[in-house]
């Protein structure tokens, strides 16, 4: 679980709904009407927008806001330095059955492809190729959310709009002014709360989140070539911390040594 997140919507909810009690209650706020309007004319708007297969996958999208599943970068260096020791002691061929037992699908493609004697500039092709599909896929779920906290609030003004037609054509019934007018300023505050608290922060943090997996990713590319040149392990350590911010470069020895301890265990 992501603390930030979760301390965002817990301190965001605990706020917003402290300033509508003291304003005269939540049920004050509360109009099926003006939901219906903004949130279901959000949601019709975003289904004419993007196909169904898409919009199913906000789902998913939305589980990578609350949970980190990339592995820590130093860990992911630590990896790729032993493979590369490996394969200068043993060949490259040693690192076949490394690559069968990774969970992760991208470094096991770039393994393999080593293994299986591929032309440096084919493994980098295929690898960028991958990333940049990856990057597209991103960048999809991100403009669904961008493109509902555009909707959310211009339906928001367009609920406004349909409160002051009403209002202004009952002037003569004082009685239906009120609930005319809370209409029309309701459906703006659920517009913008929909936009500003829950799509924009979803989309930042995918891009967040999209931003990361792209540095891990070509990370692991720049150490698949390293390996397959058969570079020395240490140099290719030097190589790849200049991906991490310099307080994490320091956490790497400590992943190696780890590591290394880790294999020297299974292999006894």
């Amino acid at each position: 679980m992501d603390i930030a997140t979760l301390i965002g919507i817990i301190s965001g909810l605990v706020l917003l709904g402290t300033a509508l009690g003291q304003s005269g209650g939540i049920a004050t706020f509360w109009d099926t009407r003006s939901l219906m309007i903004t949130l279901g004319g959000t949601v019709a708007a975003t289904f004419i927008n993007y196909p169904l297969d898409q919009i199913l996958s906000i789902f998913k999208a939305v589980k990578h806001v609350f949970r980190r599943k990339l592995p820590p970068p130093e860990d992911v260096i630590a990896k790729l330095v032993y493979y590369t020791a490996k394969a200068r002691r043993e060949g490259i061929l040693a690192l076949e059955e490394e690559a069968e037992a990774l969970d992760d699908e991208f470094i096991k493609k770039g393994l393999q492809l080593v293994v299986d004697g591929s032309d440096p500039e084919l493994v980098r092709n295929i690898l960028e190729t991958e990333l940049a599909f990856v990057e597209e896929r991103h960048k999809s779920s991100q403009g669904l959310f961008i493109t509902m906290a555009t909707l959310a609030p211009a339906f928001g003004m367009l609920g406004t709009i349909i409160g002051l037609i009403a209002m202004l054509r009952s002037l003569d019934d004082p009685r239906t002014i009120g609930p005319a007018m809370a209409l029309a300023l309701i459906t703006t505050f659920y517009g913008s709360l929909i936009a500003n608290l829950i799509c924009i922060p979803i989309a930042g943090k995918l891009s967040i989140r999209s931003g990361e997996e792209v540095l891990l990713k070509e990370l692991v590319i720049e150490g698949v070539l390293s390996l397959q040149a058969g570079e020395n392990p240490r140099l290719v350590e030097e190589k790849l911390k200049t991906f991490l911010p310099p307080k994490t470069r320091d956490l790497l020895a400590v992943k190696q040594q780890k590591l290394d301890m880790e294999r020297q265990e299974v292999l006894s």
